[in-house]
């Protein structure tokens, strides 16, 4: 049987507070939803915010020193030391005048900077046999338009030690001769065997005025990969 029409009336005003408190709930819970997503939105803005490295000045000379590579002014030149940027794995030899060979690791960093007008190196050698910090020198290399050689500045503050050396290509390899400011004897250095993935750079010092010259220092470089090498 169908309901009268004041039935149907009583029923809807009955039913009309439930509806209305339905309605009011669902308007609530999406207003909490609402701000709960615009609270977790500003607490992920504040995190990144807070996580994101802010600029130090004290840094700003680091970002100013690197080149992406040779100035275009030095010509065939950039190649002599270009071919050995990058990252390098060290195998340290050093001659002892005892006759034994003491070993060290390390590795090699080489790039360019001042506007691509200089190579900067990083010798570094990693603590051993108790030693608690790396030891850690820097080389400044640039050629000379006027001499027409490349001039080179060897630093090693923890040893105070300083000194030059000039040279360039002989052949395949790269020569560089100087005197040691510790004692005034000659000294040669030179990258050997140099290949797109290692080179092996010497040491050497004369005692009779270049006349015969004593292995000090054979160290191994091998690239560490994707560090540079032939284009």
């Amino acid at each position: 049987m169908h309901k009268t029409n004041n039935q149907c009336d009583q029923q809807n005003l009955q039913d009309l507070p439930t509806i209305m408190n339905a309605r009011s709930t669902l308007l609530h819970v999406g207003i909490m939803t609402l701000c709960a997503g615009l609270l977790v939105t500003q607490i992920r803005a504040q995190e990144s915010t807070q996580s994101a490295p802010t600029s130090d000045p004290r840094r700003d000379m680091i970002k100013a020193l690197e080149a992406p590579g040779p100035h275009p002014s030095l010509g065939d030149q950039a190649r002599v030391f270009d071919r050995i940027a990058g990252t390098w794995d060290c195998d340290y030899s050093f001659h002892l005048d005892n006759g034994t060979v003491r070993h060290s690791k390390g590795e090699l960093l080489v790039g360019w900077i001042l506007d691509g007008r200089a190579v900067q190196d990083l010798f570094i050698t990693y603590p051993a046999n108790g030693e608690k910090e790396r030891r850690i020198g820097t080389t400044i290399r640039f050629f000379d338009t006027a001499l027409k050689q490349w001039r080179i500045v060897f630093i090693s503050p923890q040893f105070n030690y300083v000194v030059t050396v000039q040279g360039g290509l002989e052949g395949d390899r790269i020569v560089l001769r100087g005197t040691d400011s510790t004692d005034g004897a000659p000294i040669r250095w030179s990258f050997n065997d140099i290949k797109p993935d290692s080179f092996v750079w010497r040491g050497e010092k004369s005692r009779d005025g270049g006349k015969t010259w004593k292995m000090e220092e054979e160290h191994h470089m091998n690239r560490r990969s994707g560090t540079g090498g032939e284009p």
